[in-house]
């Protein structure tokens, strides 16, 4: 199965919080699993980290990939197509990342994990807990 994680979900992840469920925590480091980072999770991250909201022990350009190669987790390209995807979806969400996120899934036949209930009211296979 392929996973795309919301920006939270990868930053537990890389920080090896408690905040995943067990259950989740085991499908993302199940070695069957295809685990996704979009590119629309670092535009956030980046967004953040340069107005201070984030602070990073390194500039995001650095530790970003690092830790997405340490951890196995490939970068999700954001594409036209994704961006379109947006046109049909419901405003059950305000966030543009995570609707962002959850373009990209539904486009790409993508279960998305999220802890976020807002994201999870849409028509989108998702993974939480």
């Amino acid at each position: 199965m392929t996973f795309l994680v919301d920006t939270c979900v990868a930053i537990w992840f890389f920080e090896g919080s408690d905040a995943i469920p067990t259950k989740t925590l085991g499908r993302l480091v199940d070695a069957g699993n295809d685990v996704l980072l979009s590119d629309v999770s670092i535009l956030e991250i980046v967004s953040k980290h340069s107005i201070g909201k984030f602070p990073l022990p390194q500039h995001p350009s650095a530790l970003i990939p690092a830790l997405a190669r340490k951890h196995r987790f490939d970068i999700l390209p954001l594409s036209t197509e994704d961006i379109f995807r947006l046109e049909s979806l419901p405003l059950l969400h305000r966030d543009p990342f995570d609707r962002l996120l959850v373009a990209q899934a539904l486009a790409n036949g993508l279960t998305l994990v999220s802890p976020d209930p807002l994201v999870r009211q849409y028509k989108v296979p998702s993974l939480w807990g």
